[in-house]
């Protein structure tokens, strides 16, 4: 381990590489390989494509497939909502902050690597292997994005979040198109079918992830350490939480913005862990080949996403984060409204194309502005993260047993949209109570 100091380059690019290293999962298992694999499993279809049954049994109950997978998605979000708190303020005490990030990036790895024996037989075993993947990835990342303000100035922080942004759209792009090219010329590669590739692509993500974030866990630092762990540290995380929510009434700004984030976020998480869903029972694909259409509409997400990132930091600099934010939030809500009413393939790839745009700007934004928006040389940057981290979760949570709800009760996930819609609405009118004097003009950003 080599100690950089606060701002260096290489500090800044190692913590950065970590995107690069994880956000292979957030593609291949949350949006683009393992949807299509769930659904070719759990869907009965005719000849023509059209859905006979999309039950399925687990623990002797019958769950609409897109209803159990939302359902064990939420489990696994408020599992990570309760963890973070309680070991992120071990971690601001202890000052090991990397250990609690690479236990749970190993943890999430394993587990990708686990989904390579999938199976209805031993849907348990499967579904829990997802349930530890998530809570391996998004754990990781309370203690990742508390390490921003550790290592970079206020001025570095927009532009560093949103190239982590960036360097985990390219990272998981090149791993989905190996993927990509396994499974659509599996006989080129000597397989005799598209399963084992599809497979073999939940281990190359695990191998991937823990491999790359190497170099990342050489560089960052242990954290400033404190005291030993004793007993009464084990609820510290929880204490620190609520000392988080008094401080917030002494800074307005930050409090009426997590207000705003809580809100718009779980319409936006959401959105990217359904929309493959979506486009498997939603769309009329045709005689185009619905799993190349789909993952082409993922790359195309991720690509344009790198372009999003860049450009909100841009704008961002020169129109102040909250007023971006704003904008962001609006043509969301357009996406939304356009999205209710399509059915073609055509449709999904413009759909899919806004959506890349400003799914990462907002994600990146969101982080930086949060960061930002801290007090000034606040130590205990890890329990604040939590505080945004939980928000986050509890609202996934909300969001993807609305749309279980919904698919469950509907049939179709197409109404699910309309609570998108409201999210981002209420989350827009909440953006605008943010103090004028604190939306971080340029002078201030």
């Amino acid at each position: 381990m080599t100690n950089l100091p606060k701002g260096s380059k290489k500090l800044l690019y190692a913590w950065a590489v970590y995107d690069w290293a994880n956000s292979v999962y957030n593609l291949v298992i949350s949006s683009a390989i393992f949807p299509i694999f769930y659904g070719a499993l759990t869907l009965v279809k005719d000849d023509n494509g059209n859905i006979l049954d999309d039950t399925v049994t687990f623990l002797g109950f019958d769950f609409n497939n897109d209803t159990l997978i939302s359902y064990v998605t939420a489990a696994a979000f408020l599992m990570v909502s309760v963890l973070s708190p309680l070991l992120s303020g071990i971690a601001d005490y202890v000052g090991n902050k990397k250990a609690f990030l690479k236990f749970f990036c190993y943890l999430g790895a394993v587990s990708c690597i686990g989904l390579f024996w999938f199976s209805l037989d031993y849907l348990w075993f499967g579904l829990l292997c997802y349930f530890l993947a998530l809570i391996g990835f998004w754990a990781s990342l309370v203690f990742y994005n508390s390490y921003l303000p550790d290592i970079a100035f206020p001025e570095q922080q927009d532009r560093i979040s949103a190239k982590g942004y960036s360097l985990g759209y390219v990272g998981s792009v090149i791993l989905l198109c190996i993927c990509l090219a396994m499974i659509l010329m599996h006989e080129t590669f000597g397989f005799k079918n598209e399963d084992f590739p599809t497979r073999l692509s939940f281990v190359l993500t695990g191998v991937w992830w823990i491999g790359f974030s190497q170099y990342t866990y050489y560089y960052l630092p242990k954290g400033n350490k404190k005291q030993k762990f004793t007993k009464h540290l084990l609820f510290n995380g929880f204490k620190e939480l609520k000392k988080i929510w008094h401080k917030l009434g002494e800074n307005r700004s930050l409090k009426r913005y997590l207000a705003a984030f809580f809100v718009y976020s779980m319409a936006v998480q959401t959105i990217m862990l359904v929309a493959t869903y979506f486009g498997i029972e939603e769309l009329d694909w045709g005689k185009t080949n619905a799993t190349t259409g789909l993952i082409v509409s993922i790359l195309l997400i991720q690509l344009v996403a790198v372009l999003g990132a860049f450009l909100t930091s841009r704008a961002s600099a020169r129109f102040g984060n909250i007023n971006t934010l704003i904008v962001l939030n609006m043509i969301w809500i357009c996406i939304c409204v356009y999205a209710y009413t399509i059915t073609s393939p055509t449709q999904f790839y413009v759909t899919a194309g806004f959506v890349g745009l400003v799914m990462g700007g907002i994600q990146s934004l969101s982080r930086s502005t949060y960061s930002k928006l801290l007090p000034e040389n606040a130590i205990d940057t890890a329990s604040y993260f939590s505080f945004y981290d939980v928000a986050e979760k509890i609202g996934i949570v909300i969001g993807m047993f609305s749309y279980g709800f919904v698919a469950q009760v509907t049939g179709s996930i197409r109404y699910a949209v309309l609570f998108f819609i409201l999210f981002f609405v209420i989350g827009l009118l909440l953006l605008f109570r943010v103090p004028q004097k604190k939306r971080m003009s340029k002078k201030e950003a």
